[in-house]
């Protein structure tokens, strides 16, 4: 039987993770949900969303866990001085859309975090416990779509 080492500790609600070079990342949350910070590693934070396959959901879970998804969502991606935050103060969601340079795919995939309420609508839509797991990826893929396409505009600071 072989050995296996950890490589993370934690600390309160901070998970601190290694690679052979000392430290990589620092982590808040657990399963379910995470926001990720990379310490020595090129890009942003990045936040993840996963639940459990194995177990469904009985009846009157799927709506909480709806629920905790978006407050997760408006926690992580909009919190104050985040670039999710001046996307929706700005309006610059809605200035990509009226571009019109954008593809359909584009579009489509910007119009779901146009405003709080058009987020708040497309995730409370979810049919199922798999479908919310997807729109809440598909959240945040948007906002990084979105945060890259008004960065490389100028538009954010």
């Amino acid at each position: 039987m072989g050995f296996r080492f950890r490589r993370s500790a934690r600390l309160g609600p901070l998970r601190f993770n290694f690679a052979k070079g000392g430290l990589s990342s620092i982590s808040v949350g657990g399963r379910g949900a995470s926001f990720n910070i990379p310490v020595t590693r090129r890009g942003g934070p990045r936040t993840t969303v996963g639940l459990p396959n194995s177990r469904r959901l009985r009846a009157g879970q799927l709506s909480a866990l709806k629920q905790d998804l978006l407050a997760l969502l408006q926690r992580q991606l909009f919190s104050p001085g985040s670039a999710g935050q001046q996307l929706w103060e700005l309006g610059l969601v809605s200035r990509l859309l009226a571009d019109g340079s954008l593809g359909a795919r584009m579009t489509g995939l910007l119009a779901v975090i146009e405003t709080p309420e058009a987020l708040e609508g497309y995730l409370l839509r979810a049919q199922g416990q798999d479908d919310a797991k997807r729109r809440a990826q598909r959240c945040i893929e948007a906002v990084q779509e979105a945060s890259r396409l008004a960065a490389a505009r100028g538009w954010l600071g």
